[in-house]
């Protein structure tokens, strides 16, 4: 029996398998449908593209001549950034010294109101003498005159009789020889010392006005009149 691999004897080909083309080309046939003449379909004309000059020459940076940022360290004997961190010592200094201007202010308007009443107060002392001196002239009251004066004045009535003083008065106010005052136009009072302007009449003739002046002196707890004229 003979092997049909034996070399030396050529194969025969085996009768029943059919030959194949593996290099052959498969065909489709088109449907139906497709059949009939085909349609060219012309392409849209794309515009010419446009060419754009390229101008000067583009010139390039050596970034090797580019300097870099360069970082320069801080001076050691440059003054810090002020803290943030809050005092409360000056806040209470502030409120303290508001606080003593505020009381300043409070006694300079207590001392200033004080004062003013008080010359004020001075004030009306001195016309008020004045108006007990004129009543004291016009009734004749000795010892009134001896009080409310001082000085050269007071002198004058004290060395008086009160006798000898009711007699001259008699007789003045008879004869309507008396001075009246008849305003007191301006006071100025300075520590102890005053001086008044005042207008004048005498009794017998009214309508014959005058300037009188007074000084007057705060002694005793009271002003007390030391001259006339």
């Amino acid at each position: 029996m003979s092997n049909p691999t034996e070399p030396g004897k050529p194969q025969e080909p085996t009768p029943d398998a059919p030959e194949t083309d593996d290099s052959a080309e498969r065909r489709f046939t088109a449907p139906s449908g497709f059949d009939g003449s085909t349609q060219i379909i012309q392409s849209v004309p794309e515009p010419p593209t446009e060419i754009f000059s390229a101008g000067e020459p583009t010139e390039m940076i050596d970034t090797t001549k580019v300097a870099a940022p360069q970082v320069i360290p801080a001076r050691e004997d440059a003054p810090k950034p002020p803290r943030t961190q809050r005092s409360w010592g000056w806040v209470i200094a502030v409120v303290l010294v508001i606080a003593a201007l505020v009381a300043l202010a409070v006694l300079g308007t207590v001392l200033l109101t004080r004062g003013s009443a008080n010359a004020a107060s001075q004030e009306e002392q001195v016309r008020s003498t004045i108006e007990s001196f004129d009543a004291a002239i016009q009734k004749g009251d000795l010892s009134a005159l001896r009080d409310i004066t001082c000085g050269a004045t007071r002198e004058s009535y004290v060395n008086y009789d009160d006798d000898s003083w009711a007699d001259t008065h008699k007789r003045v106010a008879a004869a309507k020889q008396y001075p009246v005052v008849a305003s007191i136009d301006e006071v100025v009072v300075v520590d102890g010392h005053a001086e008044a302007n005042v207008t004048t009449f005498m009794a017998n003739a009214p309508q014959t006005r005058s300037t009188r002046s007074f000084d007057l002196q705060f002694r005793d707890d009271q002003w007390k009149i030391c001259q006339n004229g």
